[in-house]
């Protein structure tokens, strides 16, 4: 059976669809030749020819052929669907997007509800108690200056320094004329000025007379403040500012050219030309420059700092973005004021009664306020920074994301025991706090449970998903459906470590947490199970680069230096624009990040504090309480550390001589009687429970239980049961990480 696809020709709006052969770029075409009509049909070079299926429909004969149903539609070519998609992309909107998107369009009307109603408010205040007093204060003054000028517009005072040149000069006839001119202007302004005084008296009388004594109030209040004004210093005007006025200037072609030379990008042979005008984009400017020949987007990099002075603003406020089409090209976007500085505000999330972890959630905006969608599907994600800088609440806001959604699994472990992750335990399926044992609870060893129940558990999704038919579990990969099908038990799991530096240099397990966790970021994403890590040391003893290098994410808040955010963000991305040492310690919850999507960039993440997480998490228990998917931790439902830590010997023990299979609650009653109050209480199950609670025991060292024949009294029995080549194996294996470590 051919495999078929579905092709979509561009500018198909309805998106219909038809089928195609897999291997070909267009649909197949029925071509006769007509030379050879009478025997078997012939394909010339250039031609596609598709067998017809032959038909037993006797009353299809004497039919006539009509029109297709579907009529062939025009199919672009690759090479020119993708030059017109070229083309697409650099077409400018015709309307910009506040005003074609609802949503945004709502935004602005909501912004400017806000902000005049603010404005006018803040005026409507100080009218009565600044304004009036300064009008009255202000307002002779400006009478005086309104009087002054006209008595030297009537009398014609701009030319008294012209006369008093000639008179200087002696020159007779320049005087004479310019005594005339001044003779006939001041005749001429003097009945003007008559006029309009007597028109103005007449007016005034008439509204003392006739007028109603609001219109009397109102035009000597606008006389009033017109002359307030006229007579307010310049350094104190008359009207208050009700907003900060940012720092920007309109920005010209020659500020821009001045940068470039400046900056050693141009000289005087050769300058920059703009394919496109210089204009305004957001709350900055756009401009977009094509460098001589020879400069590349690294020169402008490397010229960063020197731009930014030639553009007379700070180095903050300068964002430099490459251009696909062609390397001398560079877009730049110059921020009127400094925007990674400004708050992005409170996370969404408080606002959401739940969350799908299969789409993007918003985890906070760009540098020009656009929103940022983070997702941690198939990915594992590193977020790096100093202390102090908003690393922990930011992998906090990804992990209350994931909380707000029932069906994902929380791991929770902070090497720090601080309070910021502590109200995850309402939710979490395992947590752990600190490396200091406490109640009874040893953090370390319960990190290191968790961590081989999740390798046990990813290496049993790929053999499951495997082995799952095609109707439920296409292509072998997880699904939406299958993640939230119970009886399945295969959740999105999300495994969040802060500061993990402090697990991974434990003197006693840290070299098989290590082992545990390169395993998870490597592996364990493609079954749904990602992993979150955060350090404030990514160097290679506090972190490791085997581990550092499997994350496909990278997230960089302020470092010191650009060889630290270089090892956050992968080796290279210093060369590629990116350093995390340049933002500010003003810059908080602010980093760069790279590997979530095709682009790299920056992000100001969300913030929901201790409270705002507290209010979500409880929330988020409700939620899972509601759709039954509470467990582990959460529910108290701990694993035994004493068994984990020796049930591989312990079998190993009871196993007996020469034994080489042997029925799982066979072992379970050895056990028993080996260690009563550890094992006790499994021998009292049924025999069914029994053996599965064996297998969840050895299933994190990756031991399986298979079925296993026995004859008794002449008839075959079958029962789950282990082998023990597998149990030598899996203590072979866990020594051989000891003694590593």
């Amino acid at each position: 059976m051919t495999e078929t696809t579905t092709f979509t020709p561009p500018g198909d709006p309805e998106g219909t669809e038809s089928p195609t052969a897999a291997v070909l770029p267009f649909p197949l075409s029925k071509k006769t030749d007509p030379v050879a009509s009478a025997g078997e049909g012939v394909v010339k070079p250039g031609e596609w020819e598709a067998e017809l299926p032959d038909t037993d429909d006797p009353e299809a004969d004497g039919l006539s052929e009509g029109v297709p149903v579907d009529p062939p539609r025009e199919v672009y070519p690759p090479s020119v669907a993708e030059w017109m998609e070229a083309r697409d992309k650099a077409r400018l909107p015709v309307l910009p997007d506040w005003v074609k998107l609802p949503d945004q369009r709502t935004a602005v009307r909501k912004w400017a509800i806000r902000h005049y109603s603010s404005v006018a408010g803040y005026h409507a205040v100080r009218l009565p108690l600044v304004y009036t007093p300064k009008i009255c204060m202000y307002s002779p003054r400006g009478a005086w200056r309104w009087s002054t000028a006209v008595g030297r517009w009537v009398s014609d005072a701009e030319g008294k320094s012209l006369r008093l040149a000639s008179v200087v000069n002696e020159d007779a006839a320049e005087y004479l004329k310019l005594s005339r001119q001044r003779n006939d202007r001041v005749r001429l302004r003097g009945i003007v000025a008559t006029v309009a005084g007597f028109v103005g008296l007449a007016a005034a009388l008439t509204l003392y007379v006739m007028a109603p004594s609001w219109l009397l109030m109102l035009a000597v209040a606008t006389l009033a403040t017109t002359l307030g004004v006229v007579g307010a210093p310049a350094d104190r005007p008359l009207i208050d500012m009700a907003k900060v006025t940012f720092r920007k200037r309109k920005l010209s072609s020659d500020i821009v050219i001045r940068a470039h030379e400046v900056a050693g990008l141009t000289e005087k042979d050769q300058s920059i030309a703009f394919p496109r005008p210089i204009g305004r984009d957001g709350d900055g400017w756009r401009v977009v420059v094509d460098l001589p020949y020879g400069k590349h987007f690294q020169d402008a990099l490397k010229a960063h700092g020197r731009l930014a002075s030639g553009l007379d603003i700070a180095p903050t406020q300068l964002f430099l973005d490459k251009d696909e089409t062609s390397n001398r090209r560079i877009s730049y976007w110059i921020a009127d004021r400094d925007p990674l500085a400004v708050p992005s505000g409170k996370s969404p999330l408080l606002g959401a009664t739940r969350v799908d972890f299969w789409k993007p959630f918003p985890w906070g905006v760009d540098e020009r306020g656009n929103a940022v969608m983070a997702t941690m599907l198939w990915l594992s994600l590193l977020v790096g920074a100093v202390p102090r800088q908003g690393k922990t609440f930011s992998a906090r806001t990804i992990a209350l994301a994931a909380a707000l959604d029932p069906y994902v699994r929380l791991y929770v472990f902070d090497g720090k025991a601080s309070p910021d992750w502590r109200k995850f335990a309402l939710v979490a399926h395992r947590i752990g706090f600190g490396i200091v044992p406490k109640n009874g609870i040893d953090p370390v060893g319960h990190l290191l449970t968790a961590l081989r129940e999740l390798k046990a558990d990813v290496e049993d999704r790929y053999h499951r998903l495997s082995e799952l038919p095609l109707h439920i579990c296409p292509e072998g990969k997880l699904t939406p459906e299958i993640s939230r099908d119970p009886k399945l038990n295969m959740p999105l799991t999300l495994f969040v470590v802060d500061e993990v530096q402090e697990y991974l240099t434990h003197p006693e397990h840290g070299k098989e947490i290590l082992s545990l966790m390169v395993y998870l970021a490597r592996v364990a994403p493609a079954v749904g199970v990602s992993v979150l890590t955060a350090t404030q040391k990514p160097d290679d003893k506090a972190c490791p680069s085997e581990l550092r290098d499997q994350h496909q994410g990278r997230f960089a808040l302020r470092v010191g230096a650009y060889q630290v955010s270089d090892v956050i963000l992968g080796a290279g991305s210093y060369s590629e624009g990116l350093d995390a040492s340049k933002l500010l310690k003003s810059h908080k919850g602010v980093g760069l990040l790279k590997g979530m999507s095709d682009d790299a960039g920056i992000v100001r993440t969300y913030l929901a504090d201790g409270r705002d997480a507290e209010r979500i998490l409880t929330r988020a228990a409700a939620l899972r309480e509601a759709e039954g998917t509470l467990s582990g931790d959460a529910v108290g439902e701990a694993p035994a550390p004493e068994t984990s830590a020796t049930i591989l010997d312990d079998v190993a023990q009871v196993l007996g001589k020469g034994e080489v299979k042997v029925w799982s609650e066979t072992i379970v009653d050895r056990l028993a009687d080996l260690r009563p109050d550890v094992y006790g209480p499994w021998a009292e199950l049924e025999p069914k429970p029994k053996a599965e609670a064996l297998t969840a025991a050895l299933k994190p060292y990756g031991v399986a239980t298979d079925q296993i024949s026995r004859r008794i009294d002449g008839k075959q029995v079958n029962k789950r049961g282990i082998k023990r080549d597998d149990i030598a194996a899996a203590i072979t294996q866990r020594n051989q990480s000891r003694d590593a470590g």
